[in-house]
């Protein structure tokens, strides 16, 4: 279900008995002052006291947050989850270590070293939104502004950045597109795990000097002495506000040269791919806003009930849109989305038509927060995103989830703790599932050895071809061990074969 709630720093999570997995967003911090380099946060943070947190390498450096107190110690760094619903009876665990026909997860923590998991660039993928750059895009529009957490969900919480009492004047934060500007409060929390926006400014301008900037106009942005990314991590060591609020309106002005001119759409137009960093940025942004300051509605989920909250990581999601193929022009179904974070990381990530189902009420209502949110937040960042489609309710019964099904080129089901009875009752909607669409679930539905035989010709599996994968360490949120996950292709050729062959 959920899916970002500590998706700004990174670290481990265990679960707790009896304790429903939730993340809590923490901000994490960009790389040390001397690096020009942007630090993006795995995206996730189930948070229901992790029993060991461990601090993590950022790149080579540890990171330390650039807003910190200069007496702070160093925050713990969290890792990004994504999400699951769960089912399962009292006496199932939520790990499937006893099931060994489907499912291999005895083995000990797996790391390796990790490439890019973003997915293909999709030559058929328009990301820029041409409504946002142009003057329609100036239009005032809803969203959660940062200074919206800082001033009004928690006050209190937060104090000076720059350690200057009295109210705190804002600071303006003009994104790539024609929009309008973000309000930010010149804030620190005083919880080291809590929203950071003096780090969020310098993650966004990070992000967009990475991605949004033409070669030619980049010495501006990137140079290691005069730069504005150098400059801000410098007025940040310093701790000077003047310093940071001049290199702050420095950039928006260069970004609104730059829009102006038509640079930043010509270069937004040559972009097929949009890289998990950038991905996970904006929706870390999202959840801060939306899921973060209501997590604690979440703990409603408690293990050995009929659901149970976890989260599968944005970079384990990433991986499975790159296995599976998923393009922009094809669509994609969550059964069980929780609060939404796979349906819109699919719609952003991949540009494709993405659809959820959940039927938890809380969950849902931090669903459609979310959905909000993020159809401003890709406005903002002047992204075209495939359409969203959340649906409150039982994915077996929902007639609009059963139709879609039908045309689904990809299909996501974590049935980690799904009871038999569950998966069986989903076993039977294969059988109207396209040729060649994919079902990716965490314990296969095909058993260990199976055969077609002549006394199981009418059983819907013998439609499905399966792979069975591997997923490593930080790709879950319940564990920090690796595990297996299997993509089921529907392909009717081998029954057709056996059909043949038998006459």
């Amino acid at each position: 279900m959920g899916f970002f709630d500590h998706l700004q720093k990174g670290g481990a999570f265990s679960l707790q008995p009896q304790k429903t997995q939730i993340r809590k967003v923490v901000q994490k911090a960009p790389a040390a002052p001397t690096r020009s380099t942007t630090q993006i946060p795995n995206s996730r943070t189930p948070r229901v006291q992790s029993s060991s947190e461990r601090s993590r390498k950022t790149h080579a450096l540890k990171a330390r947050s650039v807003s910190s107190d200069a007496d702070a110690r160093p925050s713990k760094r969290l890792t990004p989850p994504n999400r699951i619903r769960k089912r399962l009876t009292p006496e199932t665990r939520l790990s499937s270590d006893d099931d060994a026909s489907d499912s291999d997860t005895s083995f000990e923590v797996r790391k390796r070293a990790r490439t890019s998991a973003s997915a293909e660039p999709d030559p058929d993928r328009r990301i820029r939104s041409v409504k946002a750059f142009s003057d329609e895009g100036t239009r005032p529009f809803k969203m959660v502004h940062a200074v919206d957490i800082t001033s009004r969900q928690k006050a209190g919480k937060f104090k000076p950045a720059f350690g200057v009492e009295g109210k705190p004047t804002e600071i303006l934060l003009q994104y790539p597109s024609a929009s309008q500007k973000e309000r930010f409060d010149s804030m620190i929390p005083k919880d080291n795990e809590d929203f950071r926006p003096i780090d969020d400014i310098v993650q966004v301008i990070e992000t967009v000097s990475d991605n949004y900037i033409p070669a030619e106009e980049a010495d501006e942005f990137n140079n290691e002495t005069s730069g504005i990314r150098r400059r801000l991590r410098r007025a940040l060591a310093v701790t000077s506000e003047s310093q940071f609020r001049e290199a702050v309106e420095d950039y928006n002005k260069a970004i609104q040269r730059l829009r102006e001119s038509g640079s930043l759409a010509k270069h937004l137009d040559t972009t097929q791919l949009i890289s998990l960093p950038w991905v996970e940025r904006i929706l870390t942004q999202i959840y801060a806003r939306t899921v973060s300051p209501r997590v604690e509605s979440l703990r409603q989920y408690e293990n050995g009930t009929d659901n149970v909250y976890g989260e599968l990581l944005p970079r384990f999601i990433s991986n499975i849109f790159k296995e599976t193929k998923l393009k922009s022009g094809q669509v994609f179904v969550d059964l069980g989305s929780g609060v939404g974070n796979v349906v819109l990381q699919a719609a952003l990530e991949v540009g494709c038509e993405s659809w959820g189902c959940e039927m938890m009420n809380n969950a849902c209502d931090l669903a459609e927060l979310q959905q909000s949110e993020f159809k401003a937040r890709c406005r903002l960042w002047g992204i075209a995103p495939g359409k969203t489609h959340l649906v409150r309710g039982d994915f077996l019964e929902q007639e609009s989830i059963v139709n879609v099904l039908k045309r689904a080129d990809v299909v996501l089901i974590n049935n980690q703790a799904f009871t038999p009875q569950l998966n069986n009752e989903l076993i039977n909607h294969f059988l109207d599932m396209k040729e060649g669409c994919k079902i990716v679930s965490l314990k296969s539905f095909v058993p260990a050895g199976h055969k077609i035989q002549s006394r199981n010709l009418n059983s819907p599996i013998n439609l499905l071809k399966v792979q069975q994968k591997n997923y490593w360490s930080n790709s879950v949120s319940w564990t920090d061990v690796g595990g297996t996950y299997f993509i089921a292709t529907k392909d009717s050729s081998r029954l057709k074969r056996f059909m043949e062959n038998s006459l």
